[in-house]
């Protein structure tokens, strides 16, 4: 697992700029943040068990500044699934909010479902992440479940990280984990044993009046911690929602993929009758839009596309060049540590995979579910050099690594981005070098090797977490763990003069 890290920059960002609120409502105390336009109906963000109101800090940055409302709440204290309707009903009202749009991941998603079949009128749509329609599955692999309120924090969160993939973890899903961990730590031992009772009192979701037109599933093809059943069964219940199907991401896409997830949701809230106001949005440049490594440079929003995005291809290709291209190629593709290659938008059954030949994507909405794809080359290449666009010569791609390199890139990051912005899958087939060899060539290798690096980096952590939580067993017992994975690679290194033989 983990350890605690320190908060990355565009959250500290999103600290300073978006207000929290806590306020009392009967005897419910709820803590959220709701930033954009008033006049906008409102995006609710529901977090799963082990999330808080921040983890949607980057849609509540991006999808702001583009002239939605998004309201992000932390699950209060409450006892049972028929206490959680009427505390968020009485929320609502609060709010002055009478119609929501709901979205939820793992129990968010479940209670947002709740929610939709006992206030039917109050719900417009739903957007579905990794969830679940009956909790009799976590009561089963929970039998300690009715001493759950006398059980100690330390035990209950425990048991809610071990939910958690513990592994080697490609660096975006990494700091996912790493922030929602921190979040965890943060929770009391009263909210943690609400969130278990909600997760584990046996309920299910009955009959919605909503239309599965107003609903969008979206989930993680690589693994989670919802059980792959359990998710089929969200997706055989509403057979014409709209599927969204991300190739990667983990338990906390909204995290580790900010720009597919944003894009998701932009399509979601348009889909359903959402009008933006970009025009009411005023006390921030659009160079803080983002909660992501992408930015737009004053370009027009996805909202601004014509809706019809399907109709016949031969004759809107032109259509297609123009007004895609500039818009969606830049500003979501440019210069992100995620690319369009790495996701996959298509129906559950027959995901439709992305390739590398283009930049440009084309958002097609067609028989319940959304793809990306690249868009279609209207007219022939005029050069021959525009044969081979994506294979450029061995200096540009020398230096661009290097490039990269001295910007702290590491060697992993940069083969990610060269097969992501520049379609170079192998960088030897190209140079001739590996990437490492590259730099060791120009004297930018780095010192130790990445892998030692990423895990000192999480001892650290783990380390500074234990001097302010000193009676953390847990993590005592996990920094023994991460400190002799660090011993074992550290003598092979020195085996393989990789490392000098008087590293410590």
């Amino acid at each position: 697992m983990k350890g605690v890290a320190s908060a990355p920059g565009d959250y500290i960002h999103f600290k300073s700029l978006v207000p929290l609120h806590q306020i009392s409502v009967g005897l419910k105390q709820w803590r959220y943040y709701d930033f954009g336009p008033k006049a906008v109906p409102p995006l609710v963000c529901l977090p799963g068990i082990a999330g808080t109101a921040d983890v949607y800090y980057k849609q509540i940055l991006s999808l702001s500044m583009k002239g939605y409302r998004v309201v992000s709440v932390d699950i209060p204290r409450v006892r049972n699934h028929h206490e959680w309707i009427q505390a968020f009903e009485k929320f609502l009202d609060t709010l002055n909010v009478h119609h929501v749009h709901l979205y939820g991941t793992s129990l968010g998603g479940f209670l947002a479902q709740l929610f939709a079949q006992h206030r039917p009128r109050r719900v417009k749509s739903l957007v579905l992440s990794n969830s679940f329609l009956e909790t009799h599955k976590f009561s089963a692999a929970m039998p300690w479940s009715p001493i759950v309120n006398w059980t100690p924090s330390f035990l209950l969160k425990r048991y809610i990280l071990t939910g958690i993939r513990d592994g080697p973890h490609e660096p975006f899903i990494a700091d996912s984990v790493d922030f929602v961990v921190g979040q965890v730590e943060k929770l009391s031992r009263e909210d943690v044993s609400s969130r278990l009772t909600l997760n584990v009192d046996a309920t299910s979701v009955g009959s919605l009046l909503l239309p599965d037109s107003f609903i969008t599933i979206m989930d993680t093809n690589d693994y989670c911690a919802i059980p792959q059943q359990l998710k089929d069964e969200v997706i055989e219940r509403y057979p014409g929602a709209r599927k969204a199907i991300l190739k990667t991401g983990g338990d906390f896409p909204f995290l580790s993929r900010p720009d597919e997830v944003n894009l998701y949701l932009q399509l979601h809230l348009r889909r359903v009758g959402v009008e933006a106001h970009p025009d009411l949005v005023k006390g921030t440049s659009k160079d803080d839009n983002e909660g992501s490594p992408s930015g737009k440079d004053g370009r027009e929003d996805i909202d601004d596309l014509p809706e019809n995005t399907g109709g016949s291809q031969a004759d809107d290709k032109d259509q297609h060049q123009s007004n895609l291209e500039p818009e969606i190629d830049e500003e979501f593709l440019g210069n992100t540590g995620m690319q369009a290659s790495e996701s996959v938008f298509s129906t559950y059954s027959q995901p439709f995979p992305l390739t590398a030949r283009q930049n440009s994507i084309t958002i097609i909405e067609a028989e319940g579910d959304l793809l990306l794809g690249p868009t279609l080359q209207a007219d022939p290449p005029k050069l021959a050099q525009d044969l081979h666009p994506r294979r450029p010569s061995l200096n540009p791609v020398e230096e661009q690594i290097c490039k990269l390199a001295k910007k702290g890139t590491t060697p992993s990051q940069i083969g990610v981005v060269l097969r992501d912005s520049n379609g170079i899958a192998q960088v030897k087939s190209v140079t001739g070098s590996k990437i490492l060899r590259i730099l060791k060539a120009n004297g930018l290798a780095p010192e130790i090797p990445e892998d030692l690096y990423h895990l000192i980096k999480k001892a650290v952590a783990i380390r500074k977490h234990l001097e302010r939580n000193r009676k953390d067993k847990d993590s005592k017992f996990r920094l023994i763990l991460v400190e002799s994975r660090i011993h074992r690679l550290a003598r092979y290194y020195k085996r393989t003069k990789k490392l000098p033989p008087v590293w410590k």
